[in-house]
């Protein structure tokens, strides 16, 4: 069924230019911001050869394809605050009352926390909203409109084909209801207990906040931060198997007409394994892994990226290698650099 959904429904959403307004983004900008991103965050580079065992009914031949690494947009990334109100309005269209539905189904009798909406929650009293520091959020990870395109250029053999579907929904904390809210059984990690680990940042000295657990529940000061946090944890979450999470894994195609080496889990701190491009309230044409330190900085990270609504979006780039088929048989890669760099 999902499966089916994946290749069938949502490959299908229409490209429509929308009028945008404050806390919301469209296709059309996501595309255009990720274009004008491409040359800082792809970072295409030949990064070695491939050779391949090619043969017929009367030889064998050896035969070889160039090897290169590339950034790829895998997926959009949005933290939000009214459930159902997802930030890229062509998603909000078509899921956002299925969201709402299906969380309201789930839990709606089980919380004290109101279903329909998010956040900032007040963890003590009924004080200044700037002290509020316990935030929850919803989050989803949808593949990137971009992301189908790729297995077209990919038959250039200079592009790599990318591991997700345009418009997919691979995570939707409203149908993760369970564990995005109550934490469980997100608690009970190691992580979760242990300070200075799995931390954003560079813990003791400076940290914007933990990956575990991993649900929708931050404590931090500064809004934007909170936002990150919670789109590190959904990336975490999709690009690992068997998590307790309702979700669906980014992972490799098993019709791809290439040789791919697959980026791997999202890890912190590790730019190796994929970084971000804010395209929501802020769009930038640069890609960073999240957990700056700010300590110096008048404003901080979070300043001029503060969205009036509480709506965020990132682009998620994530590394690649591959290279073209030319044979029957895969024999072996040699790399003339590291790759990513």
């Amino acid at each position: 069924m999902m499966c089916a959904i994946r290749r069938c429904g949502f490959i299908l959403l229409m490209w429509m230019p929308l009028i945008s307004n404050a806390g919301t983004i469209s296709t059309t900008e996501i595309v255009s911001q990720t274009t004008s991103a491409a040359l800082s965050c792809m970072r295409w580079m030949p990064v070695g050869m491939c050779f391949w065992l090619r043969c017929s009914i009367y030889e064998c031949d050896v035969e070889t394809s160039i090897k290169v690494g590339h950034y790829q947009p895998d997926a959009v990334v949005s933290s939000y605050n009214e459930l159902g109100s997802n930030p890229w309005t062509e998603i909000r269209s078509i899921l956002g009352a299925a969201q709402s539905s299906a969380a309201t189904g789930l839990l709606g009798s089980l919380l004290a926390v109101p279903i329909e909406s998010a956040g900032n929650r007040t963890e003590g009293g009924q004080g200044n909203k700037d002290h509020r520091n316990l935030i929850f959020r919803e989050t989803d990870v949808i593949g990137h409109p971009l992301g189908s395109l790729s297995g077209v250029l990919a038959g250039t053999g200079y592009l790599c084909e990318s591991e997700t579907t345009s418009f997919y929904p691979y995570f939707m904390s409203s149908l993760d209801a369970l564990s995005w809210r109550m934490e469980i059984p997100e608690m009970f990690y190691p992580a979760s207990l242990i300070p200075g680990m799995r931390e954003i940042g560079t813990w003791p000295l400076q940290t914007w906040g933990g990956v575990y657990p991993r649900t929708g529940w931050t404590t931090q000061a500064e809004e934007p931060k909170a936002a990150a946090i919670n789109a590190q944890r959904a990336g975490d979450i999709v690009t690992r198997n068997g998590q307790p999470h309702i979700y669906d894994q980014i992972e490799p195609s098993s019709s791809s007409d290439q040789r791919i080496w697959s980026p791997g889990p999202l890890v912190e701190d590790d730019p190796a394994t994929g970084e971000w491009q804010m395209l929501l309230p802020k769009a930038e044409s640069s890609c960073a892994v999240f957990g700056t330190n700010d300590l110096a900085s008048a404003n901080g990270w979070g300043g001029g990226r503060v969205d009036e609504e509480g709506d965020y979006a990132w682009n998620l780039w994530r590394p690649y290698q591959c290279c073209e088929k030319e044979g029957q048989f895969f024999l072996f890669d040699i790399n003339w650099i590291d790759y990513p760099p």
